[in-house]
């Protein structure tokens, strides 16, 4: 195929090409997002918004830096109604608590109990572990307003005052530090926590049975008194605790074996059982005057029921807390 042949030749330039040029300029505006919402400014820290806002309280009932959101909901008379019920509902509940448990403990007699000090705690320890050389083993009264009836002092102003800080948290140590010593020994299992719980509530309770069919017999009526007896037969935690702690040390570093704990478990027995017998003498042995009759029959009467309960305080010092401790330092 051939090209054309044209019969002029071609220029030597081309005519130069001409662009259209817009007469009106339209300006496009550039599209963008919108800014973010700014969060309200808040200080640095409490005290400088406190500072700032003169020490007045934000708006929305003590709802400090609260969001508007919430300010409103706050002041919503719906919630406001929410709130009332919830709170008639707890008073109720707290009320209704106070007279069904009022009808076996007292409560206001149980804060007594726990009214203590760190000097208390401390010193307590050290009479449980160490009774040989105390003196005196007394209680402390005080005089009401009226100048005639007497009532005991807190731990926290007696020492030798009962306590049921310590018997509870020694409790607590006790089921802890069982479980561990058994994980030491290679035999933790996860029922074990809950097994060593209830053989150390199962050993309070049956305490507790003994020590009111006591009661009961001796014809000790009082709650106070009751209340007291409760708390000295938790102390002898503390005394199994040393125990435990201290044969497991030593047979772990190889001193002693068996004999050396026997004898560590027999000297704690032995310092709580004195520590009974000292501290339970004005429960179970209170100073009887004579109180009417005839003749010399109230002196009798007071002798036997002395005797009694004197044979009460050894049996539960010794025989029971033996049976007990001995059970609870198998673990």
């Amino acid at each position: 195929m051939q090209r054309p042949t044209y019969s002029n030749p071609p220029p030597a330039h081309s005519p130069p090409l001409h662009h259209p040029v817009p007469q009106h300029v339209s300006t496009v505006p550039q599209l963008r997002s919108p800014p973010p919402p700014q969060p309200p400014s808040q200080p640095q820290s409490g005290y400088g918004a406190y500072g700032q806002q003169g020490g007045v309280p934000s708006q929305g009932g003590g709802a400090y830096n609260m969001h508007p959101a919430f300010g409103g909901f706050m002041n919503d008379p719906t919630a406001q109604m929410g709130f009332q019920v919830g709170k008639s509902a707890v008073m109720a509940g707290q009320e209704y608590l106070e007279q069904n448990v009022g009808r076996f403990v007292n409560v206001s007699a149980l804060k007594h109990y726990f009214n203590v000090s760190n000097t208390y705690v401390a010193t307590k320890l050290y009479i449980v572990l160490f009774p040989w050389r105390h003196r005196p083993w007394s209680r402390q009264q005080r005089l009401s307003n009226n100048g005639q009836d007497g009532y005991y002092l807190p731990p926290r102003e007696d020492i030798n005052s009962p306590d049921m800080y310590i018997p509870s948290m020694a409790l607590v140590t006790y089921i802890l530090l069982s479980t561990l010593l058994a994980g030491l020994r290679g035999a933790f299992h996860p029922e074990l926590l809950g097994y060593n719980t209830t053989i150390a509530l199962s050993v309070l309770l049956l305490e507790i049975l003994v020590i009111k069919t006591g009661t009961f017999l001796l014809s000790i009526s009082s709650s106070s008194q009751l209340l007291d007896l409760l708390a000295y037969s938790g102390y002898k935690f503390v005394s199994i605790i040393t125990s435990l702690l201290l044969s497991e040390l030593l047979a772990h570093l190889g001193i002693g074996g068996k004999w050396l704990a026997w004898l560590l478990f027999l000297y704690c027995f032995s310092a709580n059982a004195f520590f009974l017998l000292r501290s339970l003498k004005y429960v179970l042995l209170p100073d009887q005057g004579v109180q009417g009759g005839v003749g010399g029959a109230s002196i009798t009467l007071a002798k036997v029921q002395k005797g009694r309960r004197t044979q009460f305080l050894f049996v539960y010092a010794y025989v029971v807390q033996f049976g007990f401790m001995l059970w609870l330092s198998r673990v």
